[in-house]
């Protein structure tokens, strides 16, 4: 097991997940319109089994997708952080940057600033090539997110094989960040 890397920026502590996290990541995965880009709303027990999930990586690893919250305010209002997404995706093998941030914590930049921390992480600790986020084609608010990050589409788009044919959240767009053009962004 390894100890689990904390990061913070001026706003935000992004830590290792503990137990009291659960029933507010639990209402956050059930909130309709936090999950509109997903398949659908997590049970309370899906929720938790994602959490376990998130745990073992982040302890096999010592990074990974890091509970966030905000200083001196609230002290969970999601994820931010790396993830290796299934092999069956068509950018695998590679690092995923993603976040899920409860509702009422939107728009406040929490997103942007904290994926920026995890970019820094990523290449100046992992020295990874490439970061890629991947979303549903209709999730702009999480595009917007990728492209104040600095990741760029070239159009590149897949249909996500999790998803039945048809489903109307198939269709996702591929966005990147290799660890050069990010050097030069951050002059």
């Amino acid at each position: 097991m390894c100890e689990i890397f904390p990061l913070e920026t001026d706003r935000l502590r992004l830590r290792a997940w503990r137990d009291d996290d659960l029933p507010a990541f639990a209402a956050l995965n059930a909130d309709p319109q936090v999950m509109r880009y997903f398949p659908a709303p997590l049970s309370s027990a899906q929720s938790d089994a994602l959490a376990d999930k998130i745990r073992l990586f982040m302890q096999q690893h010592g990074w990974g997708l890091w509970a966030l919250e905000v200083k001196g305010g609230a002290p969970f209002i999601g994820f931010v952080g790396l993830a290796i997404p299934a092999d069956d995706l068509p950018c695998s093998p590679c690092v995923e940057i993603g976040w899920r941030l409860a509702a009422a914590h939107w728009g406040k930049g929490y997103a942007s600033e904290a994926a920026e921390a995890a970019l820094h992480y990523a290449f100046e600790h992992l020295n990874l090539a490439e970061v890629v986020s991947f979303t549903a084609d209709a999730n702009q608010p999480s595009r917007r997110v990728m492209e104040r990050i600095g990741m760029t589409s070239k159009g590149e788009s897949f249909l996500h094989p999790r998803l039945p044919q048809g489903h109307p959240l198939q269709k996702h767009v591929l966005y990147r960040l290799g660890q050069q053009l990010w050097r030069e962004q951050q002059c």
